[in-house]
């Protein structure tokens, strides 16, 4: 590939080379393309907007940019508006209630952003729906300079002066999920979008004859760097859908592969669970995925289970098991830290689930008793550094141990905004006994095998029950298939202390479809012995809560310690609850006669 220094300079070569070449679609409701943009017509609005934010003098400070899902093509053009004008560019979900809009206050303060950029309908919406009517909720929102950027003229493009970005310069703040916490902004300069996209590049083995196709919210992490960046920086054509679209009819994402012969596309493992449990015979008919070559999935834990029953049902409409491609990333390395070869298969590992939750990696054969799966996500590529470091000692684990990921390379991000605390503990560790560093402290646990990277959970979500360790993914998963009134992937397992104890709580969402004629105690009974059987762990409390009300991050995460505040707080929409007397403590072993 070429070498660039900074982003713009990608946007404004494509713009002299192929200046004609579509580099973005955006379909009407999900399934028909409605807008498209080609190179010349970005870098021309791209231009306009920035000599707004010139002639505001903002250059050098912050700017949020926030758009309604269905205005990807806006959004785009804002985002390196602000990068053509120096701009540094901070992303957020556009609000859609008082709540949201509260939110939306604490991104701008926490970011210090002086200007605002969206369409002239949400700005009106921001404006007179809710700063009117609720002018106490964000007041800070009134304070920051507002440009309505589908009102700039084209012809603005002329004032712009052209910057010279550097690989150093600031170009977002990316904020956190939040999944763990208060969301957080990652400095993220124009390196690190190199880096990160010649990786993802490699790796997905892009060319100037893919075809991307981005259902995913462009304000986050994923979205940018995976569905606009990428492209962009490969060359190659992208089509992008709604993200809202994708839920209220999940087939459109399968039906806008096929109709225009999408070659990248991809999200975390609840979409592709979400197509399993949604599809029906009549959405295969007409289908045809075997243009499909890199079906990547991240996020959250890739669950085995979920790629086989993916491929079982839609193989026979042309998807191949080996397009799935897992891999992990965080938004603190930009996007991206492992993947695989393209072309290489599979790795599924079995491994003893009694010995991980003492931190060993045993493995055994498929068939045992208590095997769990893991699937792997591949290795580091272009000179990044990996290691597996006990947290507590922090001394670099065997191959066979389970400890935190630690990750070097020129995709990680410079620490967290105006958090020099909090970027000292997480982007500046050293190994305790040979002092190699500085790291990023992940956060998340896994192991290495031969070079293989396998996820096993957070360290800040890791259960430590009757004196052995539990994963609380591994809880939820065996929680929702307990009960065919349960949802998948919408359960939380986290813990609260009771009496100096350590107790397991599960809050739940039930399926719409049994709301109405929900058998409490079944399904509490169902879980609590599905839960003792193949975990040995008492449940202190289950909550279950209003289909589509579980807290979730913007990329589907489990928000896992706002459900723990909610439960604790009373602000879960709870259709049914059990909680242990503690007066009668029953002993595990009459759990099973429940």
């Amino acid at each position: 590939m070429e070498q660039y220094r900074s982003i713009v300079e990608v946007l404004r070569k494509r713009s002299l080379v192929a200046p004609k070449q579509v580099g973005y679609s955006f379909l009407e409701n999900g399934e028909t393309i409605g807008k498209s943009i080609t190179y010349e017509e970005l870098d021309g609005q791209a231009r306009a907007i920035a000599a707004q934010l010139q002639a505001i003098n903002a250059t050098g400070k912050r700017a949020l940019v926030v758009y309604p899902y269905n205005a990807g093509l806006e959004f785009i053009a804002a985002f390196f508006g602000c990068l053509y004008a120096g701009v540094v560019a901070v992303t957020d979900n556009p609000p859609r209630h008082s709540k949201a809009l509260s939110q939306l206050e604490g991104r701008v303060v926490s970011s210090g952003a002086t200007v605002g950029l969206t369409t002239k309908k949400l700005l009106n919406t921001i404006k007179n729906n809710l700063l009117v009517q609720n002018p106490e909720v964000a007041p800070e929102l009134n304070k920051i300079a507002w440009i309505a950027t589908d009102e700039v003229c084209e012809s603005e493009a002329a004032e712009w002066k052209e910057m010279q970005v550097k690989e150093d310069h600031l170009a977002l703040l990316q904020y956190t999920s939040g999944s763990t916490g208060t969301p957080k902004g990652i400095m993220i300069t124009h390196g690190n979008i190199l880096h990160n996209n010649n990786l993802i590049y490699q790796c997905f083995g892009h060319s100037p004859e893919s075809r991307g196709l981005i259902w995913l919210p462009l304000f986050h992490d994923m979205g940018l760097i995976g569905g606009v960046m990428q492209p962009l920086y490969g060359g190659f054509p992208v089509t992008l859908m709604s993200p809202i679209d994708l839920i209220q009819q999940p087939v459109r994402w399968l039906t806008a592969i096929s109709r225009y012969q999408a070659t990248t596309s991809g999200g975390a493992n609840f979409a592709y669970d979400l197509l399993c449990y949604k599809i029906t015979p009549e959405d295969l008919e007409g289908l045809d995925l075997s243009s499909w070559e890199v079906a990547f999935t991240g996020a959250e834990p890739v669950l085995a289970e979920t790629i086989e029953r993916f491929t079982r049902i839609f193989a026979p409409v042309g998807f191949r098991r080996e397009t799935f491609y897992p891999c992990y990333g965080m938004a603190e390395t930009t996007l991206f830290i492992t993947g695989g070869e393209k072309t290489a298969a599979l790795v599924v590992k079995y491994v003893e689930k009694t010995a991980l939750e003492e931190n060993r990696v045993v493995e055994v054969n498929p068939e045992e008793e208590g095997a769990s799966s893991i699937v792997g996500c591949g290795r580091s590529w272009l000179g990044d550094k990996i290691v597996i470091v006990n947290p507590d000692t922090l001394t670099q684990c065997l191959e066979n141990q389970v400890g935190e990921i630690w990750v070097a390379g020129a995709g990680v991000g410079k620490g967290y905004w105006q958090q020099p605390e909090e970027t000292q503990k997480t982007f500046n560790a050293y190994l305790a006994a040979s002092g190699d560093g500085p790291f990023l402290r992940t956060g998340d646990l896994g192991f290495l095998l031969d070079g293989e990277l396998f996820i096993t959970g957070r360290i800040k979500d890791l259960m430590i029950l009757w004196g052995r360790n539990h994963y609380p993914q591994q809880i939820e998963v065996t929680v929702e298939k307990s009960h065919r009134a349960l949802r998948p992937n919408s359960g939380a397992a986290f813990v609260i202390e009771v009496e100096k104890q350590e107790q397991l709580v599960i809050v739940q969402e039930v399926k719409r479809s049994y709301l109405r004629s929900l058998a409490v105690g079944e399904v509490v009974g169902a879980i609590r012995r599905a839960v003792v059987e193949q975990h040995l762990v008492e449940v202190f409390a289950v909550v279950l809560i209003k289909t589509g009300s579980i807290s979730k991050t913007s990329s589907g995460k489990i928000q896992r310690s706002l459900c723990r505040e909610k439960f604790l707080n009373g602000g879960l929409e709870i259709v049914g609850e059990w909680k242990q007397s503690r007066e009668i403590q029953p002993q595990i072993t009459n759990l099973f006669n429940l």
